[in-house]
């Protein structure tokens, strides 16, 4: 664990971080203490008092390789020091986090237009969007419009899961010029960068393309890394409803399937933390196993392969990768608050990234409004990370106004769960609201709104006849009368 346990003069902050043993550098018997001077931009790592301030733009990147080396080191990174002002933390509070695993801060070496956010269970609640071209919908421009509306409208990262085409200059451009957190899927696009069967490509050809995509300055990968050829075995006899959902997970399996080899992602995972390493590529260990239906939630295929994910977060962060863990899925709202705290366990406070989690199987169409009340639920119990659904949701490649819904769903889902767990803030703009509301301001009420344009345009489309009202009371208005009859006014209501 890691805890403060001095401060000299009142200048600097002193940690000792233990981690699991592992045999590692940082593990076991051995304890690495690092102080951080608490000024701003000056650092000293491993306690010497000696070690020069560290100044902006000097060569800061050559003395760490990712986000949590640096903290581990006592550097105060700027990404650092940019999510703490967001989160409202000092820095002394939040490098501790970054250094044990449990906020990740995702940001490449080589993603410079980054605006960087952390993502914890203790900070505001993350909401990605997913895009990207199929077969079917392969029109980059309308996906580039996707990602503009999602960055407006406050999306925290985007990840491009093309599968079809090329995928190398609208990855590159993502990077580029988008500030949101960048992630991929590579064994998505390793079918349809070397333009082979599945069948024909090996662990080296995997491998490169996770190297392609660190290269290109993707922040954060999704690797199946949790499926082995055990898994094989464990479908075939537990008999799931819906087997496996994941589009990676069952890449990674129908591969193990038709060669006869072991999972690469988990075989070469030595291989991959290196290259995760040298770029600050953080993993999110892929649930290939996630449920795809309630009646396969909890089942022991998930749990099986979240044992592994926790084995795998170890390994990680001992060679100092940054590490989310994925989750459900389907799952009956009953199941989800335990399956949270499950995942804490197991996964010693990694970061939960949650797609959902649905919490029925029989609302095509509406599942932004199912995964956004199993969402609220997982991130008031722990989760840090909802990846948004759409009402395309199981039926079509989502357009603009899909797009839109899911992430309006999704941030009303992490807002709520925020609110609930009490993270520094959270409540203010509802404060403000109801200020708002009490006084019948409807310009103040669009500047709190979630979703400013929708609420204006229906306020517009049914106006009221008194523009103190709505169209729903008129002068029989709770708050209008309220308002009289406090301040010893005669109330009119016909």
């Amino acid at each position: 664990m890691l805890s403060p346990v001095a401060l000299a003069a009142g200048d600097f902050l002193t940690w000792r971080i233990r981690l699991p043993d592992s045999g590692s550098k940082f593990s076991g018997r051995q304890i690495v203490q690092f102080a951080v001077r608490k000024t701003k931009n000056h650092c000293l790592a491993n306690g010497d008092s000696s070690s020069p301030p560290c100044e902006k733009g000097e060569k800061r990147m050559e003395q760490y390789t990712t986000q949590m080396d640096a903290a581990r080191r006592g550097i105060v990174t700027k990404e650092l020091e940019i999510v703490a002002k967001k989160e409202r933390m000092t820095v002394e509070e939040l490098m501790p986090l970054v250094a044990e695993g449990k906020v990740a801060i995702c940001a490449n070496k080589h993603h410079t237009c980054i605006d960087p956010e952390g993502v914890g269970s203790m900070l505001r609640t993350k909401i990605n969007v997913n895009l990207g071209v199929s077969r079917d919908c392969k029109d980059y421009d309308v996906e580039m419009e996707k990602v503009m509306a999602a960055v407006s409208m406050g999306a925290h990262a985007i990840m491009d899961l093309s599968s079809h085409g090329n995928t190398i200059p609208f990855r590159r451009k993502l990077t580029a010029e988008c500030p949101a957190m960048i992630g991929t899927v590579p064994i998505y696009d390793s079918v349809i960068h070397y333009q082979r069967e599945l069948a024909t490509l090996t662990a080296k050809d995997f491998i490169d393309v996770v190297r392609l995509h660190a290269e290109d300055g993707v922040d954060f990968v999704t690797l199946h890394c949790g499926i082995t050829r055990k898994t094989i075995e464990q479908i075939r006899k537990h008999k799931r409803k819906m087997n496996i959902v994941s589009r990676g997970g069952s890449l990674v399996f129908a591969w193990m399937c038709m060669t006869g080899e072991e999972n690469p992602f988990y075989e070469y995972y030595d291989e991959i933390l290196e290259i995760c390493r040298e770029h600050d590529v953080t993993i999110s260990l892929g649930d290939a196993c996630r449920p795809g239906c309630l009646a396969d939630a909890s089942d022991v295929c998930q749990i099986e392969e979240l044992v592994r994910l926790g084995e795998l977060t170890k390994r990680a962060w001992e060679k100092d990768v940054q590490v989310m863990v994925e989750g459900p899925g389907h799952m009956p709202m009953d199941q989800i608050a335990a399956n949270m705290k499950i995942q804490q366990s197991i996964c010693m406070g990694a970061p939960f990234y949650v797609l959902g989690p649905l919490v029925t199987d029989i609302a095509p169409g509406y599942d932004h409004i199912t995964s956004a009340i199993g969402g609220a639920i997982a991130a008031q119990n722990g989760a840090a990370f909802l990846c948004y659904v759409t009402p395309a949701e199981h039926l079509a490649l989502p357009n603009v106004e899909d797009v839109k819904q899911g992430i309006i769903a999704s941030k009303i889902a992490a807002h709520a769960a925020d609110i609930a767990k009490g993270v520094r803030g959270a409540r203010e703009i509802d404060d403000k609201m109801a200020d708002a509301r009490r006084v019948l301001d409807w310009d103040a009420q669009w500047e709190c709104a979630i979703d400013p344009e929708t609420a204006k345009a229906i306020w517009n489309s049914r106006k009221p006849e008194h523009e103190d009202t709505c169209s729903m009371c008129g002068k029989f208005c709770a708050v209008r009368s309220m308002n009289k009859a406090l301040a010893g006014e005669y109330i009119d209501i016909l």
